[in-house]
């Protein structure tokens, strides 16, 4: 382990930043009546909101926002473990941010043995196989029981498939990932019939239509694109527009409530251009 005094100058900068902060952080616990207040549940609620607007940082490309995101996550992670230093050290509940750190630093060592071992990884899929393989020997019961099952939906069956994939249960070409696609989707009309208005059996289309969202999630992994990333970028495209068209119509006297769906459209191809 280098001394301090060894290490490059950024990196004692970085040192130094970070020990600002959690110094920062036992002043703020000591002495401001909010931050002595908050436990880890009244925190949780908070981090997932941080991590949601660090996300639509990333996704706006907006570096300034996302460094300061990135310091609002740091400051939940430094949180979370003030608290827990502040159990019994005698106490199963204690640990501080030393012990964090190591912990991550000895679980990325023991999961990369083809840079810090003998073992020979050449290729992303390699590693990613050998990940969930070293996971089992740890103690996961199942190469999906690292999927937390609070994730949203879409993002699940991202990680699901990605994982059955680590362990060599996946399709072999694109072309019969698309036949899937295109058996669920035929299931899924098979349901009901929409040139009329015959009643439907809700569970079984819902059952269907999960089938189909399921298999389209899987070949956009197969074609490298990030099924929650295209889908965020949709509904920020939607927003865009239809705030055009809102804006538009009212600047022109006119409200959507007594509009025709083809005046609306006028605008909405406007937006399009924009």
């Amino acid at each position: 382990m280098k001394q301090f005094q060894e290490l490059p100058p950024r990196r004692q900068e970085q040192l130094m930043a970070f020990d600002r902060l959690l110094t920062i952080m036992d002043e703020l616990r000591a002495q401001c009546p909010w931050d002595r207040k908050q436990t880890m549940d009244t925190l949780r609620h908070l981090t997932i909101e941080e991590t949601y607007e660090l996300s639509d940082a990333i996704l706006e490309k907006d570096r300034s926002e996302i460094r300061k995101e990135l310091g609002d996550i740091q400051l939940h992670l430094v949180f979370y473990a003030k608290i827990a230093s502040e159990a019994a050290a005698d106490s199963s509940d204690h640990f501080d941010m030393t012990d964090v750190l190591n912990s991550v630093c000895e679980k990325l060592i023991s999961r990369h043995p083809h840079i810090y071992g003998d073992v020979v990884a050449e290729t992303e899929e390699q590693v990613k196989a050998n990940w969930e393989q070293l996971k089992l020997k740890e103690g996961n019961k199942s190469v999906l029981g690292g999927v937390p099952g609070s994730l949203p939906a879409l993002v699940k069956a991202m990680r699901i498939q990605e994982k059955a994939r680590g362990a060599g249960f996946d399709w072999e070409e694109k072309q019969q990932v698309w036949e899937k696609v295109e058996e669920e989707m035929q299931e899924f009309k098979a349901e009901f019939n929409t040139d009329t208005n015959e009643a439907i059996d809700s569970s079984r289309a819902e059952g269907e239509f999960g089938d189909l969202l399921f298999s389209l999630v899987n070949y956009a992994r197969f074609i490298d694109i990030n099924p929650e990333t295209a889908l965020e970028r949709t509904n920020k495209k939607f927003i865009k527009r239809f705030t055009y068209l809102e804006q538009q119509a009212r600047a022109d006297g006119k409200s959507l409530s007594d509009m025709t769906l083809a005046e609306m459209d006028v605008y909405w191809n406007e937006a399009k251009t924009i």
